[in-house]
């Protein structure tokens, strides 16, 4: 848990007791952890933390059409909006793999945002994503289909809800996540990643994209 950048700067007494009054459930592909629209009952309720595997998170039209809002990956923390605001969850909650995640019960989540550390960290959580969402309603009313797919891919490339220093060469993805992610067709996303190819910027390979170029990248994500 500490390798998310998130995690490790809160402070390790913080860290120590979120561990220590968590409870560990295993998730199978598929599984869902929570599903949008579900109410949290008073009292109940929990902030998760992922262990190993992903979860993703989506929302699922009545037509069967499926938007991926991010994949969280080992390391990552979810589920604190619904306690903030008593709301019911925003989203789908499901393993994409075998998963185990750590879930912070709401009494003891409570109790840690007394904790003013442990409060500011979770307030720059949601800052952060906030600012993610800010940058996604951007890119999709101002970029370029390519320039968004470039994007996209360098955020991936440091864990999407991650975000951490260093990216990685090789973003473990589908090329039918990705177009789910972008909220576009599956072949828009086929010429767009060619373009992208020919450009060396990136190459293709089951289940994944390897970024050839991220200076390439970058700059081509900044077509608008």
């Amino acid at each position: 848990m500490n390798a998310n950048p998130w995690f490790a700067a809160l402070p390790l007494v913080d860290r120590r007791a979120v561990i220590a009054a968590s409870e560990r459930h295993r998730l199978a592909p598929g599984e869902m952890l929570f599903r949008q629209g579900d109410a949290v009952p008073v009292g109940g309720g929990a902030f998760y933390g992922v262990v190993s595997g992903g979860i993703k998170a989506s929302s699922l039209r009545e037509d069967g059409k499926e938007a991926i809002l991010v994949v969280l990956e080992a390391g990552n923390w979810f589920g604190e909006l619904s306690l903030i605001d008593r709301q019911p969850r925003t989203h789908d909650a499901t393993a994409v793999q075998d998963s185990e995640v750590l879930a912070l019960p709401r009494a003891a989540f409570d109790r840690m945002m007394k904790r003013p550390a442990f409060a500011l960290g979770v307030c720059r959580m949601l800052a952060g994503r906030v600012r993610s969402l800010y940058g996604m309603v951007e890119d999709a009313t101002l970029r370029s289909t390519r320039a968004r797919v470039a994007r996209r891919l360098l955020l991936l490339a440091r864990g999407d809800a991650t975000q951490a220093r260093d990216a990685r060469a090789v973003v473990p993805v589908s090329q039918e996540a990705l177009a789910m992610m972008l909220g576009i067709s599956r072949q828009t996303l086929s010429k767009e990643l060619q373009g992208l190819v020919a450009a060396g910027a990136v190459s293709l390979g089951y289940g994944k994209i390897a970024i050839a170029s991220p200076v390439l990248l970058e700059q081509l994500g900044v077509d608008r």
